[in-house]
């Protein structure tokens, strides 16, 4: 059934089902096309007649990390990619907004994906907004003559969307959690320490994210060999001429083993400092959830030494990052807690990375679960996690205690073989804490 929403931004026509409302792929921002591309994102013009959103928008992915991932990323055509969707109850009014910001290491992943799916969250009472934001190269490269982290002010943007029109669609402006996963977690961490973002968002939720900055050399040192085998210089005006398409591609081969090849830079409006620093002066009366699954990269590998490379890789990237957030925040009223999920998928080997996404979205029957989780994912913890999120959502502190950054810090744990699926006590390993305990 056709649904119509009369927004600030004009009217927007989606489809209900049943309980559920659904407005996909609605421009937040002009097209970042032509003498837009590669320039700060400009916001969209009132659309005048109602805008079809029934359909997912466009990806700003073209070309996946990987010929395989965890979670479904479909890439969907076209150039209006700075957009976003709306799931919301029938009939809710004033409900509390969760903001998803995905991951895919700031260089592909899809705001379509069904796992993202908000349905469980409308049941709730929450509205759930997805957001697509620009990658890789167009998002991230610091480029003389670009305004950095292009990528993040296009989420501030779109948060400034949801502040001027979600009350339309039942949610209430005034009570919005902004979430993400890996690098959306990471993107979660980076705007909580912005000067440029006080004040657009309430709460924080941070999944397998971590402190993900890219030093300008190093990037600055990957786009000359990017620029190199696309034979143009590496420049806005170089990289003006080679389609996303194909730049995407160029990145995926070029940056061989390592993930983390581009993403947000320090030194601008954006982040002005190092995200942990930014941590310690902004975002203080903001409650933050954060976690980490508890194997990440190292999950079914037969090597040992795979398998340590691994953990090292889940601990420096991930885990370590929960305690050093609290860390920094522990002058934060508003508080910090810390999770760790623990269920060990029989696919995978391990409670690896993104494998917790169906249960706190609870989406166990979305396609691409049975191959990530197995047949059998137990229903049980994704109420839980679910219910535990949706709380936080909705402006409830969580149960347990709250974390200071020190040694041994309380987590809740989901899921630990051999225990119940509410233990609450378990230390969350910090590498750092652990060679420099001394010098704290």
């Amino acid at each position: 059934m056709k649904e119509l929403v009369r927004s600030p931004a004009g009217p927007v026509t989606g489809r209900r089902d049943g309980r559920v409302r659904r407005f996909l792929g609605i421009p937040y921002a002009e097209a970042p096309v032509g003498v837009r591309r590669f320039a700060a994102p400009v916001r969209r013009g009132r659309f005048r007649e109602p805008y079809d959103a029934s359909r997912p928008g466009a990806t700003a992915q073209r070309v996946p990390l990987s010929a395989t991932t965890t979670i479904p990323e479909p890439s969907v055509p076209g150039e209006d990619v700075l957009n976003l969707s709306v799931t919301a109850p029938v009939d809710g009014a004033g409900c509390p907004v969760l903001v998803w910001v995905h991951g895919g290491g700031f260089l592909a992943g899809s705001p379509a994906s069904p796992w993202y799916d908000g349905r469980s969250f409308a049941r709730d009472g929450i509205v759930t907004v997805t957001v697509g934001y620009r990658l890789g190269v167009d998002g991230f490269a610091p480029l003389d003559g670009v305004p950095a982290n292009l990528g993040l002010r296009d989420v501030l943007l779109a948060l400034d969307w949801v502040r001027e029109n979600i009350a339309a669609f039942g949610g209430d402006p005034g009570r919005v959690t902004l979430a993400g996963q890996s690098a959306g977690g990471a993107a979660v961490l980076a705007l909580l320490s912005s000067p440029a973002a006080e004040g657009r968002f309430q709460r924080a939720v941070s999944m397998s994210g971590g402190f993900f900055e890219v030093d300008r050399g190093a990037a600055r040192g990957f786009l000359e060999r990017l620029g190199e085998r696309l034979a143009v210089p590496p420049t806005r005006e170089g990289f003006s001429r080679v389609g996303v398409g194909q730049l995407q591609g160029r990145v995926r081969d070029v940056r061989g083993e390592g993930v983390l090849v581009l993403g947000p830079v320090t030194g601008d409006d954006i982040l002005p400092v190092a995200v942990p620093e930014g941590l310690s002066g902004h975002g203080l009366d903001v409650p933050l959830l954060l976690g980490a699954t508890g194997d990440e990269f190292d999950g079914d590998t037969a090597p040992e030494s795979a398998r340590a490379a691994g953990t090292r890789t889940t601990d420096v990237l991930f885990r370590a990052a929960c305690p050093r957030a609290a860390r920094a925040r522990r002058r934060a009223e508003a508080g910090t807690w810390l999770y760790s999920f623990e269920w060990p998928s029989p696919a995978t080997g391990g409670a690896t990375h993104c494998v917790d996404l169906p249960f706190f979205f609870d989406v166990l029957d979305a396609p691409g679960v049975p191959e990530a989780l197995g047949p059998c994912p137990p229903a049980e913890l994704a109420t839980l996690t679910h219910a535990d999120l949706a709380g936080f959502v909705h402006g409830r502190e969580p149960a347990w205690a709250r974390a200071g950054g020190g040694p041994g810090d309380p987590a809740r744990e989901y899921g630990r073989p051999g225990a119940g699926p509410v233990a609450d006590t378990t230390g969350v390993y910090d590498p750092v804490v652990r060679a420099g305990a001394a010098a704290c």
